[in-house]
C-alpha cells in the first residue's frame, strides 16, 4: 500500500528554491490537486517572471512563459484559444500586485475562467529581497532599510480583499502554508480553484502567505512564526469571495 509518493504533475527536477521556502510545499498542493481531478494531461499552467520563473521545470503539464506580470493576460488567451484545457497561472506579490495588476484586475472583473495561484512573502525573492506591494508597513527590505514608511510609499495591498469587491470574480480566498493545519487548508482551496474552472464558474484566485527565509534575514522555522505573528495578522485568512457559496445561501 503506498502512503506517500511524489503527484505525477510534478517532474524528478531538483527545486531551486531557497531552504526554507515554502514555493516547494504550493508546488505540491498544485500538483496533488492536478493528480486528484485527473487533469494532468489537458491542464498548460502559465510560469511568471519571478522565483517561480522555472517553474516550467517542475511541473509535468504544458507550461508557458509569461513576460513581467502577464500571465493573467497570456492565460485569458490561452483558455479562450482552448476552452476546454485548464489553465492555471503561478505568480508572486511582484509580478501579480505591481507590474501585472491592471492584467490581474481586469481578468478578474471580466471572471476569466482561469485559475491564479497568487504567492504573497512580502517582499521581492529573486531580485535581492527589495520592497515588494505587500511588504508590511515598517518591514525592513534592501530598499526600505529603516522599515517601510507608509506616509511616503503607502500602504500594503490586500489583493484578496480588492478582487472581492469587484463583481466578476468567482472566488477568492486566503491560505498559508506554515504549519500542517494550514497546508491541508491551502489544498482544500486550491483544488477547489481548479474545480471551478472544470465546472465553468469563473475567475478563482487563491492567496498563499508563504515564507522567505532568504530575503527576511531568518532561519527557515523563524520565518514560519513570522507569519503567525506578522503576516496573518495584516492579511487574515479565510474566504473572501465565493458566489456559488452564497448563492446556495451558506
Amino acid at each position: 500500500m503506498v502512503v506517500f509518493e511524489k503527484p505525477k504533475a510534478l517532474t524528478d527536477a531538483p527545486l531551486h528554491y531557497c531552504p526554507g521556502c515554502t514555493h516547494g510545499i504550493v508546488h505540491r498542493l498544485v500538483a496533488q490537486a492536478i493528480d486528484e481531478l485527473g487533469i494532468l494531461g489537458d491542464t498548460v499552467g502559465v510560469a511568471p517572471v519571478g522565483c517561480a520563473v522555472m517553474a516550467y521545470n517542475y511541473f509535468s503539464c504544458d507550461m508557458v512563459e509569461a513576460a513581467h506580470g502577464r500571465a493573467p493576460a497570456v492565460a485569458t488567451g490561452l483558455k479562450r484559444a482552448m476552452p476546454n484545457n485548464i489553465i492555471f497561472t503561478y505568480q508572486g506579490d511582484g509580478d501579480l500586485a505591481s507590474i501585472g495588476m491592471a492584467e490581474t484586475v481586469h481578468a478578474a472583473t471580466r471572471n476569466e475562467n482561469i485559475t491564479v495561484i497568487f504567492i504573497n512573502n512580502a517582499i521581492y525573492g529573486m531580485t535581492g529581497g527589495q520592497m515588494a506591494p505587500t511588504s508590511l508597513p515598517g518591514q525592513v527590505t534592501q530598499t526600505s532599510p529603516y522599515g517601510r514608511d507608509v506616509n511616503t510609499v503607502g500602504y500594503p495591498i490586500k489583493v484578496c480583499e480588492l478582487l472581492s469587491s469587484l463583481d466578476g470574480p468567482e472566488y477568492i480566498e486566503r491560505v498559508a502554508v506554515n504549519n500542517v493545519k494550514n497546508v491541508m487548508s491551502a489544498k482544500k482551496a486550491i483544488k477547489k480553484a481548479f474545480e471551478n474552472q472544470i465546472n465553468g464558474k469563473g475567475f478563482s484566485l487563491v492567496e498563499v502567505i508563504s515564507s522567505c527565509p532568504t530575503n527576511w534575514g531568518m532561519t527557515p522555522s523563524k520565518a514560519l512564526e513570522w507569519i503567525d505573528t506578522n503576516m496573518i495578522p495584516y492579511y487574515p485568512l479565510g474566504v473572501y469571495k465565493d458566489r456559488s457559496a452564497n448563492k446556495e445561501g451558506k
